[in-house]
């Protein structure tokens, strides 16, 4: 299973992207907020390997103190065919992409060829899943729902999520839920 290193949003923006789960189930349309998992979160995925040792969260804790950093969810964004994922975009800022690359220096040592390819530095595509398993019919409904401006929040929390035992590791001093 894979485990991953993510940004969390601040509870404003986390609302908000919450709220387009919601608009997406109201309509009959498939939803991360069907997903009941008490750490199931609207999130921006830095780095996915095949696993990611504990031994990492002292020097990623370290990178939190970078935190907040800005986060603006732009257009919606499509990945795959016939059964879609839809996400909005984060825009890159230089702040984030430096951010991203500090994370995946500190886990090529612990992780080496384990991290997945299309999140290294200059294949990632930031972004924050709305939906999985949309039928590509189903898309300009789901399109409808969804906010037509940008969300300008923050990123304020980073987690580790080891997918074998399926649990998060906060890496910040937030606590759970917030």
């Amino acid at each position: 299973m894979a485990h991953s290193v993510e940004l969390l949003l601040d509870p404003d923006t986390d609302a908000l992207v919450r709220g387009e789960w919601a608009a997406l189930v109201d309509a009959g349309l498939p939803s991360l907020a069907n997903h009941r998992s008490p750490t199931n979160r609207p999130h921006v995925t830095l780095v996915a390997a095949g696993r990611i040792a504990a031994g990492a969260d002292g020097a990623l804790a370290g990178l939190a103190e970078r935190l907040p950093l800005r986060c603006l969810l732009g257009a919606p964004v499509v990945f795959g065919r016939g059964s879609v994922t839809l996400v909005r975009s984060v825009v890159p800022s230089a702040e984030l992409l430096d951010f991203q690359r500090r994370v995946v220096e500190v886990l090529a040592p612990l992780a080496p060829s384990e991290v997945f390819p299309h999140t290294l530095p200059g294949q990632w595509t930031p972004h924050v899943t709305l939906c999985r398993r949309l039928p590509a019919e189903r898309l300009a409904a789901a399109l409808d729902v969804i906010a037509a401006q940008s969300i300008d929040g923050t990123c304020d929390g980073l987690r580790r999520w080891d997918g074998d035992a399926k649990e998060d590791h906060l890496l910040t001093r937030r606590a759970p839920g917030t």
